[in-house]
């Protein structure tokens, strides 16, 4: 959380009018948006939120959409409110987040009744993974504003993760087992014009498995070399899993972070509607354009890493069950 030199949480204020007549859907748009992105009114007419980047530049675009309208608006960054200490706002804003927290548990403790032991076949594991996902997402909007990490927040992500870690898909018989030292210091071999789940396995075996590998585009792998994604590749396909996931499971990369993007290169590799992954079409619609731009193999594997990067950090970092 942003503060100062001194140790105080920074604040940034907003507080504006809009003009008077027919704009009812202006002011409900308003409001609506100050409660997504979790602002706190301790008086009529004035909005705070934590001094962040992201917050300073929400409540910079509606300062000036409302002066566009007719109205106007002031933004102010303040490091203190006269009689109102700063631990009585965080408080706020945690009473806040607790109520958004409060509609959710029921729905939570419904499913944990429902998981009690790992599912044995597909249809089970998709019929309660879909109220997995939905509750994840509601879960991850309120933790987006949860600004100060309140208990009620950690407590729902620690029963959510408890749940997904039941909630394993079927291993595939025939996956691959293996350890880390014997792929040290060999040579990669993958099809060329790298997609979605080639891409996400060379970021993985960098990452992950060894980051000096190297990783080669051809059509005829060499005899000591190792394949992956391709036909007859020693690690591909598995039963209903992706080559990323085969992957995943056969170096035992337990990290919920991977464990997201998995799901959206299966999403976007099998179309199968097996997760529900929201970030898939827009991944997609980006590496395609990639694809399109006739970036030669080595750039869009860079360009791939790159963004596998930015998954992870966002995925390790926002308290993603």
């Amino acid at each position: 959380m942003t503060a100062d030199n001194a140790g105080r949480i920074a604040w940034v204020v907003l507080s504006y009018s809009l003009p008077q007549g027919n704009r009812a859907s202006l002011r409900v748009s308003f409001w609506r948006r100050l409660r997504r992105i979790g602002a706190f009114s301790p008086k009529v007419g004035v909005h705070v939120l934590p001094g962040n980047d992201e917050n300073i530049e929400a409540f910079d675009w509606m300062a000036q959409e409302a002066k566009h309208a007719g109205g106007d608006a002031l933004v102010m960054h303040v490091e203190r409110f006269e009689g109102l200490s700063e631990q009585a706002m965080i408080d706020a804003f945690n009473a806040a987040r607790a109520e958004a927290y409060a509609e959710i548990e029921p729905d939570i403790a419904e499913l944990e009744r429902h998981v009690r032991a790992p599912v044995k076949d597909a249809e089970d594991f998709r019929a309660l993974y879909e109220p997995l996902a939905r509750l994840r997402r509601r879960l991850e909007q309120i933790r987006a504003i949860d600004f100060f990490d309140s208990e009620a927040g950690v407590q729902l992500t620690m029963r959510l993760q408890a749940i997904q870690e039941i909630l394993r898909p079927p291993k595939s018989e025939d996956a691959v087992a293996t350890s880390f030292e014997q792929y040290h210091g060999r040579t990669w071999v993958t099809r060329p014009r790298p997609f979605i789940d080639r891409l996400a396995c060379a970021w993985l075996i960098r990452r992950f498995i060894d980051k000096e590998a190297r990783i080669r585009y051809s059509t005829t792998p060499e005899a000591d070399e190792i394949t992956f994604d391709m036909p007859d590749a020693l690690f591909g396909h598995r039963g209903d899993d992706c080559s990323f996931e085969t992957l995943v499971r056969a170096f035992d990369v337990d990290d919920p972070a991977v464990s997201r993007i998995a799901q959206i290169v299966h999403a976007v590799d099998l179309r199968d509607d097996r997760f529900d992954a929201p970030e898939a079409l827009g991944i997609e619609a980006v590496l395609r354009g990639w694809q399109r731009s006739d970036l030669p193999d080595d750039e869009l594997e860079r360009e791939g890493c790159a963004l596998f990067d930015g998954l992870y950090e966002t995925f390790r970092t926002t308290h993603h069950p």
